[in-house]
């Protein structure tokens, strides 16, 4: 198959190579995206809870930092939250359809 340019130059295409080459893997899977964002709400749940009991025994000196901590940690628990309830709507959803 040949493509002229405007020019008036062919530009050859070898559409045979272009048939062969075989689509690039995914580095990482779906799987292991989440379970790595899972892992990340977990640090962030026991992050707070140590900052907090650092608070409480008069090792932490700034509160700012607790409460931060606290909020981030439950932000990422909410998201996580509506990210399960999410897919389990979604998986509901599909059971329900009729083949």
């Amino acid at each position: 198959m040949e493509i002229s340019r405007i020019a008036g130059q062919p530009i050859g295409m070898n559409v045979e190579k272009l048939a062969a080459a075989e689509p690039k893997k995914a580095k990482e899977s779906f799987g292991d995206i989440f379970s790595g964002y899972l892992n990340n709400v977990n640090q962030q749940l026991v992050d707070s809870e140590k900052l907090t009991a650092q608070l409480a025994t008069g090792e932490v000196k700034n509160l700012h930092d607790v409460t931060i901590a606290a909020q981030k940690a439950s932000i990422a628990l909410q998201l996580t939250v509506q990210v399960r309830d999410r897919a389990v709507e979604a998986y509901q959803e599909i059971m329900r359809m009729q083949i």
